[in-house]
């Protein structure tokens, strides 16, 4: 009888967890294109407009994201932790790119310690 209903509890939790990750990349699914930059270490202006007219993001239910943000990323993938408040690319290489992340309707705001950047979805 106690295993039976730890086995529920724990069948549960899964559900829960899985439906709040789920919800923050329903809301991350999209295409985003860069609005604006925000450099925390020095980057010369051609880069930082470089950024800002080539910079976008294209996110897949299945966890791939293409794109481009300081070099184009072609294959990478991506994983929503904390609810939607972490997001971690990577690139085709494998090079994780971990940010906190603030996902709206229609914004979408990265803060890594190189930069902050902001989306909209396109």
């Amino acid at each position: 009888m106690k295993k039976s209903k730890l086995f529920i509890f724990a069948i549960a939790l899964l559900a829960v967890l899985m439906i709040s990750c789920h919800k923050g990349r329903n809301k991350l699914v999209n295409s985003w294109k860069i609005t604006a930059v925000e450099p925390k270490l020095p980057i010369s202006d051609s880069m930082k407009n470089v950024i800002l007219t080539q910079g976008t993001l294209t996110f897949t239910e299945d966890g791939h994201v293409t794109g481009y943000l300081t070099q184009e990323i072609t294959n990478g993938t991506y994983a929503l932790t904390k609810g939607g408040k972490n997001l971690v690319i990577k690139d085709e290489t494998g090079t994780p790119y971990p940010c906190q992340s603030i996902i709206t309707e229609d914004q979408l705001t990265l803060d890594s310690k190189e930069m902050k950047i902001t989306l909209k979805k396109i």
